[in-house]
């Protein structure tokens, strides 16, 4: 690159501009999550998120003056923001807002702790009924994949391990090379908190992601098992491509779905087993919940019981 630059045939790097304030400061709360709190990789992506659109709705551009924050500040943003955002995004945004003021208070940059002036939002534990699909359009969805193509081989090794294991998207992210024991027909699946727990990889399971490993990943350095095909060639950034992946996949198949995520799959899985007759605690311990309560849910979808 230097030597192009020389000769001019190709332009000089751009000057990068100078960060503002608040972007400095959002910079530095994403560092103190990541070493301090060691919050994995998408929860520090989505408080930044919520704490870098508070610091521009107060401060724009200029400094960061946190120590003339009120309560009343605090307390007006949350409703002007979670207006438009669905309960669960609400909830979690006023989480990544009281972890902020927490550590501005630890800073000392605020002089009282205004973590109890963020308003609760209301949403309800088993309010919701699981969205899930019947078995069929599954089958139609997995079916659309052109295994003629690496695409194709990688997106059906992805979207097996979703709807025959379960695996979350972010789990299938992390997928490493080293994590699939071949002999022993396992797979060490890398979950939420620092989780992990080997499942059996069925032999359909096993043998599309074989079938891309050889004949669809490209040759490159890093360990990830699902690769970009794409320059650069690297591993998924995060769950969003999954989602993507998912959504693209239904359209494909021409499948109406309640929700066009990962989680989507996730949910039939439990759902159909529940309606073939497992046990909840049977579903939790395939889907590796840590508390039997977050699978009661799923008791909710079996209306004849």
């Amino acid at each position: 690159m230097d030597l192009l630059r020389r000769a001019g045939a190709i332009a000089e790097p751009p000057v990068p501009l100078a960060k503002t304030p608040a972007q400095q400061y959002t910079d530095e709360f994403g560092l103190y999550l990541r070493q301090e709190r060691a919050l994995a990789s998408t929860t520090v992506t989505y408080y930044l998120e919520f704490v870098r659109r508070f610091l521009r709705d107060r401060f724009a551009d200029g400094p960061v003056a946190l120590a003339a924050l009120g309560a009343a500040d605090v307390i007006g943003f949350v409703p002007r923001q979670a207006a438009g955002l669905p309960p669960k995004r609400a909830k979690r945004m006023t989480t990544a807002r009281r972890s902020f003021l927490h550590y501005a208070h630890y800073r000392g940059d605020v002089l009282l702790d205004l973590t109890a002036a963020v308003p609760t939002v209301a949403h309800w534990s088993m309010a919701s009924l699981p969205r899930s699909l019947p078995p069929d359009p599954v089958e139609r969805v997995l079916a659309q994949c052109n295994r003629q193509t690496a695409i194709g081989r990688r997106d059906d090794a992805i979207l097996l391990l979703l709807a025959r294991l379960g695996l979350r998207a972010g789990e299938v992210v992390s997928l490493q090379l080293e994590d699939i024991d071949w002999d022993a027909g396992c797979v060490t699946v890398r979950g939420t908190g620092g989780h992990w727990s080997q499942m059996p990889l069925p032999i359909e399971v096993g043998e599309a992601i074989a079938t891309y490993l050889q004949q669809g990943r490209p040759a490159c350095a890093s360990r990830r098992v699902f690769m970009r095909q794409k320059a650069p060639l690297i591993g998924f950034a995060n769950s969003i491509a999954i989602c993507t992946l998912v959504a693209r996949a239904l359209v494909r198949a021409g499948v109406e779905a309640p929700s066009k995520g990962a989680p989507l799959f996730r949910h039939t899985l439990a759902t159909t087993m529940l309606q073939q007759g497992a046990s909840v605690a049977e579903i939790g311990e395939l889907l590796r919940h840590q508390s039997l309560q977050t699978t009661t849910i799923y008791a909710k979808v079996d209306l004849a019981a």
